[in-house]
């Protein structure tokens, strides 16, 4: 048999082993799902209590990971819907919908009746016809325990002009996922990969589904030649030609019993169409092997289309596993992939030209003024940085860092870093390193909201929202900061009570955990005989990873290990003694 033959047999043999592997989780799951499917009906009929659009100006989401954001097409305003919440106890999923407007700077929290089921990591893609809709296919719900999921194969459109949602019916479409991806291309739109979990089994996929947005049908794509192995979580993009470029995301396979081990894809692909994009064509699948600095290996990135053509990678995580437990390294990087050019390049900070200004001006002063009276010294007009510390509900510390730029060190900087017209800055305002964020570019600004990172057993889930001009790509704007009200984390309790599972899942009406129901609460309630001394151990041993990452973050990454948790502690028993 020829090389040809054994690749076909070798094809038809992985398809039956994905296709007795998709019975076996979808038997699996079918009870997981009865079970959900009568508590999402239950919210379903509390939503259809909603007979009117109801729009609220109110303050900034809640924190949520997950979710979508997306800009609408004639309007200067972003639109935020679904997401989840989890608090170390319970998971939230919601359903509600956000506008927020770009201009003023405000949020919106929009009802209208007979929403989609509350959701997460699904997917939404924004077309411009009759005044703009925004289509949401997939998504999972999860139990409050975080232990059974739902994925829905479910397709909405929220007609933006009308305020009206409407679920489309249409046979033919993918399975339920979460974790896929999709794009609209040519009055289609095109769902790759993504994955269905069950609490024994799960699969990944990477089949490709369009749907016509003008017949309203699906049809699943069988493209010829070499394509992704399956996956979720990768980055998914549209050519001006109408091809669709995909790169990297995240996949497990179990290596024995209870052991999964997870693998970060790093490769790409291009699916091309060999006619005009009808449904007919025939679409061909062909790896890319693009030049430049490709992205370090991770998932949870999030992605969006920016302007020049190229298309957009921000943050992620990068999990070291091992089998009993998983360290991650959190980012908060941009990597542009120029399409046309198929280069991939790390987006960094450029130096503003009123600052080259400055700086050649105060170097022509130094120089007239060398060699005359003796000059009256004046401060260092380096960056000032500002440290703002806050303290979350359960005493946990955060520290949220600002640097108001001035002009550069000159014993920092080489003559030629500073005649560099593309010279990167240096430290600055920046989102902290997140996974699973919600972006969304409009006018060729990026909008970085919440996503998550992790602090030991700790999960940090944010509600801030920060913007960059991606033609400049000088600074990071605070839209909105860290709210450390809103960081509530309690320790997994032995049982949870059905009825707190009925409010945790139902999402968007949790309660601030009172005092007594975190552990880590004021240590003197708990421990009135610990003196000061034997305390402030108690509260490092608690928090020392998280000084550690915080130190590590102001020192660079060529900081000596023994020197960071020097730096560390010392950071730790300051913030320790101001807060008591």
């Amino acid at each position: 048999m020829g090389k040809k033959g054994k690749r076909e047999k070798k094809g038809k043999g992985a398809e039956k082993t994905a296709a007795k592997m998709e019975r076996k989780v979808s038997r699996r799951a079918k009870k997981e799902e009865e079970d959900l499917e009568a508590l999402i009906a239950e919210f379903q009929t509390l939503d259809a209590k909603k007979t009117q659009v109801i729009e609220t100006s109110c303050p900034p989401p809640s924190p949520r990971l997950n979710g979508s954001l997306s800009a609408h097409p004639e309007k200067d305003e972003l639109i935020l819907f679904g997401g989840e919440y989890f608090n170390g106890q319970k998971t939230y999923l919601y359903n509600e919908l956000y506008v927020y407007n770009i201009r003023k700077n405000s949020w919106t929290k929009v009802e209208i009746p007979n929403p989609p089921p509350r959701r997460c990591a699904h997917q939404a893609a924004v077309v411009p016809t009759a005044g703009g809709q925004l289509w949401v296919f997939g998504g999972e719900f999860a139990s409050p325990s975080g232990e059974q999921f739902y994925h829905y194969k479910d397709l909405w459109v929220l007609h933006l002009a009308t305020k009206t949602w409407e679920q489309i019916k249409a046979s033919g479409g993918p399975s339920g996922r979460s974790g896929h991806r999709m794009v609209a291309c040519r009055r289609q739109l095109i769902v790759f990969g993504g994955f269905h979990e069950s609490a024994r089994d799960y699969i990944y996929y990477n089949d490709v589904y369009a749907f016509n947005l003008d017949s309203f049908t699906w049809s699943k794509l069988s493209p010829s030649g070499i394509g992704p192995a399956p996956r979720s979580g990768c980055q998914m993009a549209t050519t001006p030609e109408g091809s669709i470029v995909i790169y990297g995301g995240y996949s497990k396979q179990r290596v024995k019993k209870d052991v999964d081990k997870g693998t970060l894809h790093t490769d790409m692909f291009l699916l091309k169409t060999e006619g005009s994009g009808k449904e007919e064509d025939k679409w061909v699948w062909s790896r890319l092997s693009p030049s430049g600095v490709k992205p370090t290996p991770r998932s949870g990135f999030s992605v969006a289309i920016g302007p020049n053509n190229r298309s957009l990678l921000f943050g992620g995580v990068h999990d070291e596993e091992e089998e009993e437990s998983i360290e991650g390294d959190f980012f908060n990087d941009i990597y542009f992939y120029d399409i046309g050019k198929n280069r991939w390049f790390p987006g960094q900070l450029k130096v503003p030209k009123s600052e080259k200004k400055k700086r050649r001006r105060g170097r022509r002063a130094e120089a007239d003024g060398a060699g005359g009276d003796e000059v009256e010294k004046q401060a260092p007009q380096g960056p000032v940085e500002i440290v703002k510390e806050v303290v979350a509900e359960d005493g946990t510390v955060m520290t949220i860092k600002q640097v108001i730029a001035g002009p550069a060190d000159e014993k920092e900087r080489s003559e030629s870093e500073e005649e560099d017209e593309d010279g990167a800055l240096g430290p600055q305002v920046e989102p902290c390193p997140r996974s699973n964020a919600m972006l969304a570019v409009k006018h060729g600004v990026l909008y970085v909201y919440g996503g998550m990172f992790e602090v030991g057993d700790r999960q940090f889930t944010l509600s801030d929202l920060y913007s960059i001009d991606l033609h400049k790509m000088e600074e990071w704007k605070v839209l909105v900061e860290i709210d450390p009200k809103t960081q509530e984390w309690l320790e997994e309790s032995e049982s949870d009570e059905e009825e707190d599972d009925m409010e945790g899942a139902e999402g968007g009406e949790e309660e601030e955990s009172s005092e007594e129901d975190s552990e880590d609460e004021g240590g003197e309630e708990q421990h009135p005989s610990v003196q000061p001394d034997e305390k402030h151990a108690d509260y490092l041993s608690r928090t020392e990873q998280y000084w550690i990452k915080v130190a590590r973050s102001n020192m660079g990454p060529d900081a000596k290990e023994k020197k960071v948790v020097k730096v560390a502690h010392a950071m730790a028993k300051t913030f320790y003694e101001d807060s008591i």
